[in-house]
């Protein structure tokens, strides 16, 4: 019997979500660090893989955040932000931006961009996006960033499958 996906959802079990984690993680994604600036001015960031193209015209660009995330105000407020998209050597700055400690930028090179959003140093790009749409997606807010400016160096990226990182090659 096939049930509406809204009648059935309560019955996903642990196992079922790891299964669809395990499946998702089959998908190859690159490491990205987004930015912005609080409304205080002070700088926020954390690691993202749901990173992805929308349209080349115009140039938009998505992105998603737990709707739980002590940032999501701030995200949302946010007139800009920056996808920095971390090169191989950066795993480090990915881990850091993984965590909810208070001053991730501490020991990070970084300068300001559009808006005053941080761009770190040393990344394969970096793109400067105006805070165009949100969108709700189930757990996750959707956010659609119109890029006003990006930056590109020749460097291999750093890329996430299967639960660890990866680099080309690997």
């Amino acid at each position: 019997m096939n049930m509406p996906r809204e009648n059935h959802q309560d019955a996903w079990t642990d196992i079922e979500h790891r299964a669809l984690r395990d499946a998702l993680g089959a998908f190859a994604t690159g490491v990205t660090v987004v930015t912005a600036l609080d409304p205080d001015g002070r700088a926020i960031g954390l690691t993202v893989n749901s990173f992805n193209t929308v349209s080349l015209d115009p140039p938009l660009v998505l992105w998603s955040l737990s709707l739980a995330s002590p940032n999501i105000a701030a995200f949302r407020a946010a007139s800009h932000f920056a996808v920095n998209v971390l090169a191989a050597d950066q795993q480090a700055v990915s881990e850091c931006f993984a965590q909810r400690n208070s001053d991730k930028f501490a020991d990070i090179d970084w300068r300001a961009g559009r808006g005053g959003v941080p761009l770190l140093s040393g990344c394969c790009a970096v793109l400067e996006c105006r805070n165009e749409n949100q969108y709700a997606g189930g757990d996750h807010l959707i956010f659609i960033g119109r890029v006003e400016t990006c930056s590109r160096q020749n460097k291999p990226p750093l890329l996430f499958h299967g639960g660890r990182y990866r680099n080309l090659g690997d």
